[in-house]
Formats: C-alpha cells, structure tokens, sequence
C-alpha cells in the first residue's frame, strides 16, 4: 500500500469503529476501502474482521455503565455468539460469499422493521409471554444465527443484534446497544482467532485498521451514550437502509 492508501484504510478504521460502537455495520466501510486499495476479497475481508477487535474493545469500555447488571445474561448469550461465530468463519473458509447474499438483505431489512417497532413490540409481547431475564431459548437461537452471520462476513450484525435483543428483552435501548456491543466484540474476536491460524491475513491493513477503529470505538460510545432512544432507533434505520443498498450493489 502506498502511504495515501494507508491513511485511507486508517481513516475507514476510525469510522468503522464510531459506527460499530453506534449501531454496527462498521466493516461497510473498512471492508470496500480494502478492496479499493487492492485486498482480494477473502483477505480483505479477514484482515478486515482482525483489525476492527480492538475498536470493539473501546466500544465496549464505553459503554460499561449500561452493562451493569447483565453478566448472566451476557455469559449465556455469549456463549451461542462464540458458537455462531465459529460455525459462520468456518462457513467463510468453506463457501462462495454469494451465497448469502439474499438472506443477509432480508435479516438487516427485519432487523430495521424490529428497531422501528420495539416499543410496541415490546408491550405486545410482555403480556403474552413470561419475564425471562435472559430472553428465552428463541434468544438465544437468534443470537447463535447472529454469530454465524458475524463471522462469516459481519457487516450489520450490530443492526441484526440489536433487532434480536429489543426484541426479547424488557430493556430499554441503550443497555440493548450495550449488551450488543459485547456481543459483537465476541463474534469477532473468536473469528479473528480462527482466521489467524488458518486464512490469509494481511497484517499491514490489520494494524491500521486497529488502531483507527480504537480510537472511533471509544469516541462513539461516548457519542451514542448521549442520544435520545428516538434518535438512535432512527440512526440505526438509516445504518440498515445503507448496508441493504451496499449489498445489493
């Protein structure tokens, strides 16, 4: 890369960590900036999913007073993003990245649909299903697809998650975006551990990636923490919209 790409990809890094940290759909743009400066796909998009670790780092450092009190459920829920992530990197080892296309357009569009209705959603569902603190085994399920999908390409999980959590889970928004992004920051990590052992990894775009998406991890905490619920439903809708557009493209 010459010294204009670099700071083109360091750049998309900083963006795609403040997005992620937001909402998610962070690697829409890291992922096209690698391919512009010449990555084949497969590498692009695992050096891609290496380097934005430590922007999920920041994000989730940002957002530690809305994770008090969701230990337990974080450690059940991550356990199936662990599992998700692992069958969806094997999967990205495995198969043509065409081949989900389609349904990752309608998972993003349903998620955005969820985002839009959760408040209503959600007072339609507590009167005709028990409280579970941790959302039930159809959450769980969810969550486990949401990881599949993460590691075998990630762009909008944090939209996907968000839908699945609002959803299940008698929270208001933020601690949603909270538990999200620990989430996200799992299904990462465990593929990025995978894709170092056994894929081609480019580690210049790695390092820059990383230190720009940990500096946007932690600014856009800070940021989305100070939204209005209203506001970042609506933000986070228009990230959806965008990420269908880009798919489709």
């Amino acid at each position: 890369m010459t010294p204009l790409e670099m700071a083109g990809v360091f750049v998309a890094g900083i963006g795609a960590g403040a997005v992620n940290a937001v909402v998610g759909s962070g690697s829409l743009i890291t992922f096209p900036t690698l391919l512009a400066v010449g990555l084949p796909p497969i590498v692009a998009n695992v050096s891609n999913n290496v380097g934005l670790v430590p922007g999920g780092m920041t994000g989730v450092l940002g957002y530690r007073p809305e994770l008090a009190g969701q230990r337990a459920r974080l450690i059940r829920l991550g356990a199936a993003s662990v599992l998700g992530s692992l069958a969806g990197g094997l999967l990205l080892l495995n198969l043509p990245e065409k081949a989900f296309t389609a349904i990752v357009t309608v998972l993003i569009a349903v998620a955005c649909v969820l985002v839009l209705v959760q408040p209503k959603l959600n007072r339609w569902l507590a009167e005709r299903r028990p409280p579970h603190p941790h959302g039930g085994p159809w959450a769980w399920v969810g969550v486990l697809l949401a990881g599949m999908y993460g590691g075998y390409f990630g762009a909008a999980q944090g939209i996907i998650l968000i839908g699945l959590l609002g959803s299940f889970l008698d929270e208001e928004i933020q601690r949603v975006n909270a538990a999200k992004n620990l989430l996200s920051l799992l299904v990462n990590a465990t593929a990025a551990v995978l894709f170092t052992l056994v894929a081609p990894v480019h580690w210049t775009a790695v390092l820059l990636i990383a230190a720009g998406s940990a500096v946007g991890g932690f600014a856009g905490a800070r940021l989305g923490r100070r939204l209005p619920a209203p506001l970042l439903r609506g933000f986070i809708v228009v990230i959806g919209v965008v990420a269908i557009v880009k798919l489709l493209s």
